[in-house]
């Protein structure tokens, strides 16, 4: 890929990158540890700020990219300034409602995409949407946030998994029937909003229903992921597709400790749910997707090294201790030392990913490194 100045949207990340900075020093006050920030307030909204604040934001920003208008741009703005809002000596109602005006906004771009081209996997993404506005508008109208945990998974959920649903139709005509894999994972979207409504006023009952929608939503989009095949090849791609098969992993554990577990609101369990979907499936994906995406943002390309295979491994490896050890077997001091490798992989991997984009293609290749097989999920999020 040729090399070509930044967009100005790129700047749109920067708000992002904050939100993520600031949320994983909010990381270390809730594991009890040192931060260079010392902020309750940074403390309590840690959760939003990181699904709203950072991975909304860049979610708001792809999508704003794919429908090519200028106005779609307000969405992903919303969400950054709500979630410097959060973190600056305001009221806090302030960034909670920018944070939902962003997330409506987003709802319209979805709105606009649809009309160029309905599909199944973009209805998935809707239904994601529609649950971060649900989540935003809950916390805007005081519900508090452990409640909020079936809506921002949702949220993140809903909407890679209808990504990779495109992905996996990549080559069927226009007239050809909906796959089978996207007619269930629409109808478990539909479900799942259903069930995190009903969370809040029998929670019993919603926090089985979501743990039995997520392990099946994990089987049926995870059997119809071209990753499962992609991962015999070798580097960008088999890169890739193992960062997204983890993924699948730890989201199938947090459907299991929810269906077994049921409603969970603190505690180890709360910590090993959250952190499986959050840490094991959403920033799992984002490093698989970020060579894909990023380039098509900041028209900058991100080449492969080898060596981003360990921030990823880090991740896992140290969420498998954090949830292992640390939740399961009650061990805080666990907890502490696996959270902090957990933010030593996030932070290397921007180190490691922006070194990439400065230092371009390594000598000893000079073509991309092999993005073919990921190109279809590009060209689904931008031609729409």
């Amino acid at each position: 890929m040729p090399t070509r100045p930044a967009h100005p949207r790129a700047l749109l990340l920067i708000p992002a990158g904050l939100a993520l900075l600031a949320g994983l020093d909010g990381a270390l006050l809730l594991l009890g540890l040192a931060a260079p920030v010392s902020s309750e307030r940074w403390e309590q909204v840690h959760g939003p700020l990181m699904v709203l604040g950072f991975v909304g934001t860049v979610i708001a920003l792809e999508r704003a990219v794919a429908l090519r208008r200028p106005w779609g741009y307000l969405a992903p703005t919303l969400l950054g300034v709500g979630a410097l809002a959060l973190l600056a000596p305001i009221p806090l109602r302030a960034g909670q409602a920018l944070l939902t005006l962003g997330t409506i906004a987003l709802l319209l771009v979805y709105r606009a995409i649809w009309r160029r081209g309905p599909a199944l996997p973009l209805a998935v993404e809707i239904l994601g949407a529609a649950s971060a506005t649900g989540a935003a508008a809950l916390w805007l109208a005081g519900v508090a946030v452990p409640f909020l945990a079936p809506w921002l998974v949702g949220f993140l959920v809903l909407t890679i998994l209808g990504e990779r649903l495109e992905l996996s139709v990549v080559g069927l005509t226009t007239t050809a029937q909906p796959p089978r894999a996207q007619v269930l994972a629409t109808a478990l979207g539909g479900l799942w909003l259903l069930a995190a409504a009903t969370a809040l006023v029998l929670p019993t009952v919603g926090y089985l229903l979501l743990g039995l929608t997520l392990l099946t939503l994990v089987a049926v989009v995870g059997t119809a992921d071209v990753a499962r095949r992609t991962i015999r090849t070798g580097g960008l791609t088999r890169f890739m597709a193992a960062a997204m098969l983890a993924g699948y992993v730890w989201l199938a554990v947090a459907g299991a400790t929810w269906l077994v577990a049921g409603p969970l609101w603190q505690g180890p369990g709360y910590d090993a749910v959250l952190h499986a979907v959050f840490l094991g499936f959403v920033i799992s994906m984002i490093i698989a997707h970020a060579p894909v995406i990023l380039p098509a943002v900041i028209r900058r390309p991100l080449p492969y090294r080898p060596v981003l295979w360990v921030p990823l491994v880090l991740l896992h490896a140290s969420l498998l201790t954090r949830v292992l050890l640390g939740d399961a077997w009650g061990v805080p001091a666990a907890v502490a030392a696996s959270g902090v490798a957990n933010i030593v992989a996030l932070l290397l991997f921007v180190m490691l990913a922006a070194g990439s984009v400065v230092l371009g293609a390594p000598s000893s290749r000079p073509r991309a490194a092999e993005p073919a097989p990921a190109a279809p999920a590009l060209t689904l999020g931008t031609t729409r």
